[in-house]
């Protein structure tokens, strides 16, 4: 690890005008959400998106008729003089894969459902021999795919998702960040047989904990194999507005500050052509921190990025030892509680004195390693203060600062390094500021105070509306606070990706519905018009359920 900002060294993918990797930019993309079989609406979605800034444009493929109409898509695209390579997403059906490699640029294809079947859940138990038949089997499906598109020039993305890991994997790995890397790693293996290197990685999950740790897991395990396949970086079921904004910066942005990622999606369940001036900003929010002033330090002795663990402090008032991590005020020093409510701590001379908490602010263009750096000299050396990490943010607007600070203290939570947090932006209420800083600790899964969506984007699969489903569910139920719910447009990642939320809320067909508790599906082919009242329900029936406050 280091405390300076330098870009992996990933090999160059060629996908179609664009390539992908080196000293290539960090590309942009976004999945369009029609039918692909609406020629005319993916075109005009691809144009839209493609003209917000995208570099690449992805649509499902869930046959071989939706794979061919791609080619058409590409077609009228071209005509009209839009070169964007597309993307084909395919999940459950290798024929699809095989259809579109000579159709578009790249096709994503998912080990966890390419050969062996769809996760069921089921507890497998396989012998080292049947293990290694099941490998055997999976190359020669594997070899005449990547054959294929070596053939027509088409790359490919392994893209592996912690909600769609197959059984085999769970059978040896379980649901772990470690499966989830044998899972790219078994499809790598076979690629590098061949040599073929078209190719890049996706390895996502809706927890930005779990996407950081496999992806900083998967960076090690190729560089053990002299592997320097590019990477696609997303959080995958991050929601809509603020929330996944904030939590998809919090999980992407703390890669990128690692030099780690050579593609960014942010996946929101809105138009697909505003997830690219978000992707934007943040890219260039991180990039611009290269080749500056050189960031002197040592990291810690204890400190293990693939699983850190936190560092042990005293405990000043409600700040250090075990407490949560706190949001401080910048003006009154007052810790705040999740209602906004001020609880003062320690008064300003215990806050400055030698033994009370250390706030470290720095004016560094990469503010966020200069304090880590700080921090881990304290670590080495056995000062046991409690940190609050100050960033500020003078003069922006609200939604600069949200993302800025989601990447910047992103990056110090998962590491576990500091014991509070404090937005310096004078310009924001008390409130905003508060409101902001529990947002970026709950998408950093260090405190929750609020009710967390899994949602996803939503794409050709999805079978109900699901930007105005997930505000319905959002009002139903915000007050909840704590709860995890998920709402999903399909089966493909829902069951699992969703897997640690309380209730799932997912599609089941044309207008139907399907409600889940934790893993568990309780209720089938419900209505779509009738699901939410249904799910209301099912949270009252768990226990779970409190009225709203009406004041």
């Amino acid at each position: 690890m280091s405390f300076d900002y330098q870009r992996r060294r990933s090999s160059v993918v060629e996908i179609g005008n664009t390539p992908l990797g080196g000293d290539n930019p960090i590309r942009l993309q976004s999945m369009t959400n029609t039918s692909t079989m609406d020629t005319a609406g993916s075109v005009e979605q691809c144009i839209e998106i493609a003209a917000a800034g995208a570099d690449y444009v992805r649509l499902t493929a869930q046959g071989e008729r939706e794979a061919h109409n791609m080619g058409e898509i590409r077609r009228q695209l071209r005509e009209r003089g839009v070169s964007v390579p597309l993307v084909a997403d395919i999940h459950f059906n290798p024929k699809a894969a095989f259809a579109a490699a000579t159709e578009v640029e790249k096709v994503r294809i998912n080990p966890g459902n390419f050969v062996d079947p769809g996760r069921t859940f089921r507890k497998i138990e396989y012998t080292d021999e049947e293990y290694a038949q099941e490998l055997t089997r999976i190359e020669k499906a594997l070899v005449p795919f990547y054959e294929l598109c070596r053939e027509h020039n088409t790359a490919v993305r392994i893209g592996v998702n912690h909600g769609s890991l197959s059984d085999r994997i769970m059978s040896r790995y379980g649901d772990t960040p470690a499966g989830m890397v044998e899972s790219a790693m078994e499809f790598l293996r076979v690629a590098r047989k061949i040599g073929f290197n078209d190719i890049v990685i996706s390895i996502k999950a809706s927890n930005t904990v779990i996407m950081v740790e496999t992806v900083r897991r998967l960076v090690k395990a190729m560089d053990a194999e002299d592997m320097h396949f590019p990477l696609h970086l997303g959080v995958t079921e991050a929601g809509d507005g603020e929330d996944g904004r904030v939590k998809s910066a919090v999980g992407i942005g703390t890669l990128l500050v690692e030099g780690i990622g050579d593609t960014i999606r942010v996946s929101l369940s809105e138009n697909p052509a505003n997830e690219i001036p978000v992707a934007a900003a943040l890219v260039e929010y991180i990039t611009s921190r290269a080749g500056h002033e050189h960031i002197e330090g040592v990291i810690a002795p204890c400190f293990n990025p693939i699983n850190p663990q936190r560092r042990k402090t005293t405990i000043c008032g409600v700040i250090g030892g075990d407490n949560p991590v706190a949001v401080v005020d910048v003006d009154s020093g007052a810790e705040y509680t999740p209602g906004f409510r001020p609880d003062v701590f320690a008064t300003d001379s215990d806050m400055k004195n030698s033994v009370g908490v250390r706030y470290i602010k720095s004016d560094h263009i990469n503010a966020p390693a200069a304090i880590a750096a700080e921090i881990h000299r304290m670590w080495s050396e056995g000062d046991t203060r409690p940190v609050v990490a100050v960033m500020s943010y003078h003069g922006m607007p609200y939604e600069d600062v949200a993302l800025r600070a989601a990447a910047d203290f992103g990056k110090l939570l998962i590491d576990r390094l500091v014991d509070g947090i404090m937005i310096d932006a004078p310009q924001l209420t008390p409130a905003q500021r508060a409101s902001l800083a529990f947002r970026i600790l709950q998408a950093a899964r260090q405190r929750f105070t609020r009710t967390e969506y899994i949602a996803c984007p939503g794409c050709g699969r999805t079978l109900f509306d699901l930007q105005s489903t997930l505000a319905k569910v959002k009002e139903a139920t915000e007050h909840l606070k704590g709860l995890k719910i998920g709402v999903m447009g399909c089966v493909v990642n829902g069951p699992g990706e969703m897997a640690d939320a309380d209730f799932g809320y997912v599609g089941a067909g044309v207008g139907n519905v399907s409600l889940y508790r934790g893993k568990e599906c309780v209720k089938k082919n419900l209505p779509a018009d009738t699901a939410l009242p249904e799910l209301i329900q099912l949270i009252k029936d768990s226990g779970r359920w409190t009225e709203p406050d009406q004041h």
